[in-house]
């Protein structure tokens, strides 16, 4: 398999470890440990004491499945396969599509939703959000764009990297298209659950509609990307067989202490992700006045749920050109648009973190003082 350079991860590597500040992060502050095991009941403290360092079910550990299950309606154990995120998006997308097979894909996006399908030889078509409108995804776009080789619908929401969060009735109309259509649907749910208002929440793709595969983790929504736990859960069953089966050329397996803190967050979740919650409004209301001073500069569209949200430049400036010369300048690390392949006019900045009302002290303070030299195309 021939497969792309990964652009996002890539920027990373030589930013993400070394910046003095990231203001482009799109996971939560990262639970420790300690303060994690502190939260074990009785009966997790007993596995996360007891733990032997082996080799773990391939499905999962059946707590954790038993908990995953939980976050879901009419869904059972039987039905969670436990796998990094990453590895998700992979097994799922490598099981689904066949050469030739057309795929729908929500775009800009995490490039692996549509880049496995291109090393496939698969056909994908993006589909775009409208700025003006909030990064709105309008469902009307996808019943003109089936072809008879149509098999798949890639969906993201909340949405990296915007921040968007369809309707309800946007949501069904969206599922009704890929039922009408005998589609199967890969839902990326990683943002899931951080939403600012709980009755915008939509239901997990799984959840109502029985040829849909739904992605969440304990990445993002929980801080605790460390782990790399992840969960596919579909009530197709053929389709959670063929992806039980490929697993066995991944990673086999997950890790023992991973699952196990794992279970104990689940067990743990309205307390996390609450905390969570009112860290991401604390630090919105902030980027809220900043965006406000700075009108000028940038166009602020809020996003609706999750950690990050995507920023346009005002004016004739280059995004890379400008995240390169933050960085240099004071350390910041921002993330263009141009590891989406979705021009070169954005830029991503995430708030998921506590200090980030102090980096924004610093970014300022760039915009004001240090920034002088034009940064235009």
């Amino acid at each position: 398999m021939k497969i792309e350079p990964f652009k996002l991860e890539r920027y990373f590597v030589p930013y993400e470890f070394t910046a003095k500040y990231l203001l482009s992060s799109s996971d939560c502050d990262g639970l420790s440990q300690k303060e994690l095991v502190v939260t074990a009941d009785r009966e997790t403290r007993v596995l996360w004491d007891n733990l032997t360092l082996g080799y773990t079910e391939s499905a999962g550990n059946p707590y954790l499945r038993k908990e995953i299950a939980g976050l879901y309606k009419n869904i059972d154990p039987g039905q969670v396969l436990v796998v990094t995120p990453e590895e998700g998006i992979l097994i799922a997308m490598s099981t689904m599509l066949n050469k030739g097979d057309h795929m729908i894909c929500t775009f800009p996006g995490y490039q692996s939703l549509y880049e496995t399908a291109k090393s496939k030889e698969c056909e994908v078509t993006f589909w775009q959000p409208d700025e003006a409108t909030g990064w709105r995804f309008d469902p009307a776009f996808l019943e003109k764009q089936i072809k008879k080789n149509t098999k798949l619908l890639v969906i993201n929401f909340p949405h990296n990297p915007t921040g968007f969060l369809p309707s309800k009735k946007e949501f069904e109309q969206t599922m009704a298209v890929a039922k009408a259509h005998k589609l199967k649907v890969f839902s990326d749910e990683m943002y899931w659950l951080l939403e600012y208002d709980p009755q915008n929440r939509l239901p997990a793709a799984c959840e109502v509609y029985d040829q849909a595969v739904s992605l969440f983790g304990m990445s993002k929504t929980f801080g605790m990307a460390g782990v790399r736990i992840g969960w596919l859960v579909t009530q197709d069953q053929e389709t959670f067989q063929n992806c039980a089966t490929f697993k066995d050329y991944t990673t086999i397996c997950s890790s023992a202490p991973s699952e196990i803190l794992s279970i104990i967050a689940l067990r743990a979740k309205d307390v996390i992700i609450q905390r969570h919650l009112e860290r991401i409004r604390r630090n919105l209301k902030v980027l809220d006045g900043f965006f406000d001073r700075h009108q000028d500069q940038f166009v602020w569209t809020r996003p609706r749920a999750g950690t990050i949200g995507l920023v346009r430049l005002k004016g004739e400036v280059d995004s890379l050109a400008f995240c390169q010369d933050v960085i240099d300048k004071t350390g910041i690390m921002l993330l263009p648009s141009t590891v989406y392949d979705f021009g070169n006019q954005h830029f991503r900045i995430g708030f998921g973190r506590d200090n980030m009302p102090e980096v924004v002290g610093k970014f300022e303070e760039y915009l004001e003082v240090i920034s002088k030299p034009s940064l235009n195309r």
